[in-house]
């Protein structure tokens, strides 16, 4: 390979291949974040209650898999996990259209696909992350994560408008075969990838409990990873009470209609594709810990516009606070992961990401409950400041640690 650790990772082949597959599977599966909840209540007349179920199967395989797959990748080859998890989401999706064209397709189907590749992207996510520092420099993590998360932002602001014109020319569940095909170039492109991966040492029969308990120790026990894990779950707990009001806020409370609440959804995707852009340069500037530390606590209180949003020109408010927000979070991001990818042991590190991803994404199904039930309580404007308000709030958690004092967080604990 001729890649010149001087220039951009975008030279670098095998890690070009990793983005594209990556940013292609994205896009699919934010295609279908569109197309799934159309099928169900277009072609299936799904309930409200069917519709929250389909949600709550896509990430219940976290809670239940999550900790075992971070043992089991551990011990595996990563791209091999990958590969099988896209074959896995590939066959899922292209099942859908295929039983409807047989007329046999129903909502326990869809809970089904929305559940089994759930369990898939548990084994792909984690797997994925613990492959990364196999193919770019410890130097280079924070590029490669800023850019992988740039592509990420990328697809989710072109995959609602992508999955409606889909929608509206071949039929909802036809359109599934793009999300299924996606998965194809994302094992296309990892396929490609030049070079054997290392494979993980032996283990002399360790029990998977035993695994697991390496993991949760090594999270709960380390002070950095403890405090960003912890930091994780609280802006996800806000951040997913925020996406459960976050349309009934904009179309009932404000008032705007469809063709405005698109823009405006897209504008918080837009700040993550710029968040992604500037992660790197901002944590060179300030450093790693330092970086996030002031990114968040500047980023966050412009939530507290979102709420103050009316009809006509108070709605740049929202445009602005969520632009801003969503740069943050994915610097956050960004930040996080390769401090991760490069702090923990690389046998461990399979482990570590799962046990992080579970109590992280643990908390998506609590804020999704507390956001509806608040709003059906209080009503989507003063939720609105109520999860706002929460999402400052977790900064406490940042300044009561290590996090304070550190320009950059230490990169490796296993030295």
């Amino acid at each position: 390979m001729s890649y010149d650790g001087g220039r951009s990772l975008l030279f670098h082949r095998n890690f070009r291949l990793l983005l594209i597959g990556e940013t292609t599977s994205k896009l699919g599966t934010s295609v279908t974040s569109v197309l799934l909840p159309v099928v169900a209540v277009t072609t299936l007349d799904a309930s409200t209650f069917m519709l929250g179920l389909l949600t709550a199967a896509t990430w219940l395989p976290w809670l239940i898999v999550g900790l075992p797959a971070g043992a089991w990748v551990d011990q595996l080859p990563r791209r091999p996990v990958m590969l099988c998890a896209n074959a896995v989401s590939a066959a899922l999706f292209a099942s859908v259209p295929v039983a409807a064209w047989l007329d046999v397709l129903g909502i326990w189907h869809l809970v089904a696909v929305a559940l089994l590749s759930g369990a898939a992207t548990v084994f792909f996510s984690t797997a994925y992350s613990a492959y990364l520092p196999s193919l770019v420099d410890r130097s280079e993590l924070m590029e490669g994560n800023a850019k992988l998360q740039g592509g990420e932002q990328a697809a989710k602001v072109a995959g609602p408008g992508i999955g409606g014109l889909v929608a509206q020319t071949v039929g909802s569940a036809s359109g599934l075969l793009l999300d299924a095909f996606s998965f194809v170039v994302s094992s296309v492109c990892l396929l490609a990838v030049r070079g054997a991966e290392p494979r993980p040492a032996a283990k002399a029969g360790r029990r998977l409990r035993g695994e697991i308990s390496d993991g949760l120790r090594f999270v709960l026990r380390d002070p950095h990873v403890r405090i960003l894990t912890a930091y994780g779950a609280a802006v996800n707990l806000a951040l997913a009470g925020y996406q459960a009001v976050l349309v009934v806020f904009l179309v009932r409370t404000v008032g705007v209609d469809s063709g405005v609440l698109g823009v405006l959804v897209a504008c918080g995707g837009c700040g993550g594709i710029v968040g992604g852009l500037v992660a790197g340069r901002l944590t060179r500037w300030l450093g790693t810990a330092r970086g996030l530390l002031v990114v968040q606590l500047t980023a966050s209180p412009f939530g507290l516009l979102i709420p103050l949003t009316r009809p006509g020109p108070r709605l740049v408010l929202f445009a602005v606070g969520s632009v801003v927000v969503l740069a943050g979070v994915v610097i956050c991001n960004v930040i996080i992961v390769s401090f991760r990818q490069s702090y923990c042991p690389p046998e461990m590190l399979g482990r570590v990401t799962a046990t992080t991803l579970f109590l992280n994404y643990g908390t998506i199904p609590l804020g999704a409950l507390l956001g509806g039930a608040l709003g059906s309580l209080l009503g989507a404007r003063p939720t609105m400041w109520i999860v706002t308000v929460a999402l400052v709030a977790a900064n406490g958690l940042l300044l009561g640690a290590p996090v304070r004092t550190l320009r950059d967080f230490p990169e490796a604990s296993h030295r």
